[in-house]
Order: structure tokens, then C-alpha cells, then sequence
């Protein structure tokens, strides 16, 4: 049977690449909706590898991050005051979210996405909190646009400065390994001429050893 038609196998690189391609957007929606930064940071390098496309990536995670927080504020919004009695620590940062809504609603929404601890615990908070859906829809969207590319676009600056680094450490590693070959190379030749004059030396001296031994006997 002929193999001219059948596909190389892939190699670890290519196969890593494939499953990227194969799921990558998909892991970026799960990790939108509820958490999402460290995907998302993930993601914008993988699109600078050229594994993604960040633009997809960015739209992905807009769409889901709008999702993920319409749907903890809801959840918020029908059963808020029940979970605030069940869950202490989720009580415990009422009052922090009450504040940013005291002082800007619209704002607070937008905030609790970039704001450590109230990833999901935020939009749970404003929901019970009875800020109307129609504000909560209009700014939770603005920042999922405002995040989405923030953090894709970090992860891509990453790998655009990787790039540039591991250029200069695999010039710094070439110079490094050359720099130990020639010291090792250096080190080799020292040592056989070492050998070289020794053997020579030890020849030397038994050759004058051989000559006392043949000649007449000394005084002593």
C-alpha cells in the first residue's frame, strides 16, 4: 500500500499547536466567564505565537465575560439575601461594593471586574443590591470591553517582549557554550602537552639513569 497520501505524524510542537487551535477559543470562554484573567493573559500570548487570532480571542472573552456577570448578577438579584445569610464572606464585602456604588453606580459596575476578590462575588453584590438591569446590561458590557482587550493585550505584549529576550539569551547562550568549548578545548590541548613534556622528562631521566648504571662506578 502506498503511503505518498498518508499524513506525516506531528511532532510535540505540532500537536501542542493543534490542540491550541482546536480549543483554545473555547477555553477562553469558560475562563471569561467566571475568572478569566489568567486564560485570557494565556491567550493573548498564544495569538502572538500565531496559534489565535487576538481578535477573536478579544471577542470571545467580551461575550462571555458580559455572560458570566449577567448571570452572577441574577443570581444576585433573585437570591441575593439568602446567600448574603449563608455565605459570611460574601457578606463581608457588601459594604465595599455598597461604597462604589454609593459613589458612582454606572462606575461600580465597570470596577468590580478589575478589582481583586470581586470577580464574581461584584456582580452578585450589585444584584442584590437592586441596581436595575437595564444599567447593569449597558456597563457591564462597556467593561468587558474595556477588559477583554486590556488583558489579551497584555499577554500578547508579553510574548512580543519573549520574543525579543530569548533572542538575545540564545545569542548569550551561543557565546557562553563557544566560550566553554574553547576553554575545554584549551584545557584538553594544555593537558596533552603536559603529558607530552612529562613523558619526555621520565624519558630524559631514565635514559641518564640507564647511562650511571653503564658507565664506570661512582666514588663515593
Amino acid at each position: 500500500m502506498s503511503m505518498r497520501g498518508a499524513a506525516a505524524p506531528l511532532r510535540e510542537p505540532d500537536l501542542l499547536d493543534q490542540f491550541v487551535k482546536d480549543w483554545g477559543y473555547l477555553a477562553v470562554a469558560v475562563g471569561a466567564f467566571a475568572e478569566g484573567e489568567t486564560v485570557l493573559l494565556a491567550a493573548g500570548y498564544a495569538s502572538r505565537a500565531g496559534w489565535l487570532e487576538l481578535w477573536r480571542v478579544i471577542a470571545v472573552a467580551v461575550l462571555a465575560a458580559s455572560a458570566g456577570d449577567q448571570t452572577f448578577y441574577w443570581i444576585g438579584r433573585l437570591w441575593g439575601g439568602a446567600l448574603l445569610r449563608r455565605l459570611p464572606r460574601l457578606q463581608a464585602k457588601l459594604e465595599r461594593v455598597l461604597l462604589l456604588l454609593r459613589r458612582n453606580p454606572g462606575g461600580a459596575v465597570v470596577a468590580v471586574r478589575f478589582l481583586y476578590g470581586l470577580r464574581i462575588a461584584g456582580p452578585i453584590l450589585i444584584g442584590a443590591a437592586g441596581v436595575t438591569p437595564a444599567r447593569f446590561a449597558v456597563f457591564n458590557v462597556l467593561g468587558a470591553l474595556l477588559w477583554a482587550p486590556l488583558v489579551a493585550g497584555l499577554g500578547w505584549g508579553f510574548g512580543h517582549a519573549w520574543e525579543h529576550v530569548s533572542r538575545r539569551l540564545a545569542g548569550f547562550e551561543f557565546g557562553l557554550l563557544l566560550l566553554l568549548a574553547l576553554v575545554l578545548l584549551g584545557s584538553w590541548l594544555a593537558r596533552l602537552a603536559l603529558r607530552a613534556w612529562m613523558r619526555r622528562a621520565l624519558a630524559r631521566r631514565a635514559g641518564s639513569a640507564r647511562g650511571d648504571a653503564s658507565g664506570p662506578p661512582r666514588r663515593l
